[in-house]
């Protein structure tokens, strides 16, 4: 037989309902009498029984994620830090990379107390999902493209933070990377903005000033940036849809022996901390990565308890400047 929160409570010369208060890190529990009893719940190597814990508040406390089949830094870290965040409130994370129909009938059998939902492309019929279910979802995308609550960092705007920086300072040859062939919605939004922004600044949008890429992996990055880089027409400033693209973009100028940023300013989207530790500190966009998981979670626990939330809930990006990005030669 395993360790029982009895033995626990036992131990630490307390009640059983200390110990559950405890364990599900109540905070009617003193913090040094929380951490004994961890401790020694550590010690004893106790596991919870989540099926007699889901018989009395009627949770299962997990909570399903559908994920997308990507292995790209930032999504990666943004998952563990969902984890994370989720863990401080007892909860389980159990993570799908199925299609979003199958995963969600998956988390169904399962029942799960919400399900998170990760997805980026306009090929999903999203209306054919169950919209009505007993198991509240929460989509991560662009407000208005799921019928549930979406919770949307607004690309659009980071991009157009992006542009107007790199304008401020100069820049009237400023070029894209991250328009990918294949149907993304998140890179489809980023591109758009783009264009708008170009424009809106007063600058003329030249077709070879976004590069047609098919991947937002690093070595994508760096074989479209070296494509840019030997036109004969240079652009004096580059804005990268990604950090895997980015790494990439900083290995294609570091070979053409160019400097950053006297030479060429780099932004990047994807506000996440390891922009800091490349190479060159890269000056970033994007909402951060503590503000999206508190969002994330406090929206997910709202929901699991039926509280109403809104239907679209937007991020503000910011602008990080680092050394990355300065004005061009020609203005200095």
């Amino acid at each position: 037989m395993g360790v029982t929160i009895k033995d626990i409570a036992k131990r630490a010369g307390v009640s059983y309902s200390t110990v559950s208060k405890a364990l599900r890190n109540s905070p009617l529990v003193k913090e040094d009498t929380k951490k004994k009893i961890i401790s020694i719940a550590n010690e004893l190597g106790y596991q919870p029984n989540v099926a007699a814990r889901s018989l009395v508040s009627k949770k299962s406390w997990t909570v399903g994620v559908v994920w997308p089949t990507v292995e790209r830094v930032a999504p990666s870290t943004l998952i563990t830090k969902i984890n994370e965040e989720l863990e401080k409130h007892a909860y389980t994370t159990l993570v799908s990379i199925n299609k979003i129909d199958t995963a969600i009938e998956t988390f169904h059998r399962f029942q799960v107390d919400a399900i998170l939902v990760f997805y980026d492309r306009d090929d999903i019929d999203i209306e054919s999902l169950p919209q009505h279910s007993n198991i509240p979802i929460l989509y991560y995308g662009i407000a208005g493209s799921s019928p549930f609550p979406t919770i949307d960092v607004n690309r659009k705007k980071a991009i157009q933070l992006a542009v107007n920086h790199l304008s401020e300072l100069g820049h009237k040859d400023i070029a894209y990377i991250g328009d990918l062939a294949e149907r993304d919605l998140f890179q489809i939004e980023k591109v758009k903005s783009f264009k708008e922004s170009i424009q809106q600044r007063g600058i003329e949008l030249r077709q070879d000033m976004i590069a047609q890429i098919n991947g937002l992996e690093s070595h994508d990055g760096y074989l479209a940036a070296r494509s840019m880089l030997q036109k004969k027409q240079r652009p004096t400033a580059l804005i990268s849809a990604s950090y895997d693209l980015t790494r990439g973009i900083l290995r294609a100028v570091n070979e053409a022996g160019l400097n950053i940023p006297k030479d060429i300013s780099i932004v990047s989207y994807d506000n996440i901390p390891q922009m800091q530790n490349l190479v060159v500190p890269v000056t970033i966009v994007g909402v951060e990565l503590t503000d999206i998981t508190k969002k994330v979670t406090e929206i997910l626990l709202q929901m699991i308890e039926s509280k109403e939330v809104p239907s679209a809930i937007y991020l503000e990006p910011e602008l990080v400047v680092r050394k990355s990005s300065a004005p061009p030669k020609d203005v200095l």
